[in-house]
């Protein structure tokens, strides 16, 4: 597996920098690099690519801005030399975010993220859904094993997805969409505000599941799978 990559930074030395820390990776293969955004965005609307490494705070459009005008957008890790990131980026699922001056380790683990996805997407549906969630939080690309999840719970726009040892993690997204992520046999909605793993159920009594720790409501939309699940 070789992940096509473009990078696009206005500084030389950054830009540099990334050429030397992508030809470590062998898995990476580096085929254009850009001082100038507006170029940079030329070549990616005709080249597809796996992996886009782009500063965010340059002179003639933002990476922001960048990215969002692309039509097919590829994987994207932010290089920045701002602590506080635009929360515009948020909404591009951006894989990660460097801080610069960037370290080869903090580099590295970036990119591995990146390759966790990619094989991530490029599986089959049932193997993509089988042991992994991806979501964005905290502006970067988070990987969640099913098994560590407890209860996912609406918050309006947000879902807070409960992990074991008392772990959240708050990301942007409706519950019907994280619902679509999941694997069919093993996760259920019981509720607009809540879906359960369903090997974690302890008991179903007056419409109420009993998980550990928690008892959750089952709606009135939802109650059939509790009848099916008192008959199995």
């Amino acid at each position: 597996m070789v992940l096509k990559c473009v990078a696009i930074d206005d500084e030389p030395l950054a830009l540099e920098l990334m050429r030397n820390y992508i030809a470590r990776f062998s898995f990476l293969q580096l085929l254009q690099t850009f001082e100038d955004a507006v170029s940079g965005a030329e070549y990616l609307r005709n080249n597809p690519i796996d992996l886009l490494f782009v500063d965010i705070n340059m002179p003639d459009i933002t990476g922001i801005d960048l990215v969002r005008s692309l039509v097919s957008k590829p994987m994207v890790i932010f290089t920045t030399a701002y602590k506080n990131f635009a929360f515009e980026g948020f909404e591009l699922e951006a894989i990660d975010y460097l801080l610069k001056p960037i370290d080869v380790k903090r580099f590295g683990k970036a990119v591995e993220k990146a390759v966790d996805y990619y094989r991530y997407k490029t599986a089959t549906a049932a193997e993509s859904k089988d042991e992994s969630l991806y979501v964005h939080s905290e502006y970067r690309m988070v990987k969640i094993s099913l098994k560590d999840i407890e209860y996912i719970e609406s918050m309006e726009d947000y879902i807070k997805i409960h992990l074991q040892f008392d772990k959240t993690v708050l990301t942007l997204m409706p519950l019907k969409r994280v619902l679509e992520k999941l694997p069919e046999d093993k996760f259920q909605r019981i509720h607009r505000s809540y879906i359960i793993p369903v090997n974690k159920i302890i008991s179903i009594q007056n419409r109420k599941v009993k998980l550990p720790g928690i008892e959750l409501p089952i709606s009135d939309s939802y109650i059939d799978f509790a009848r099916r699940w008192m008959k199995m």
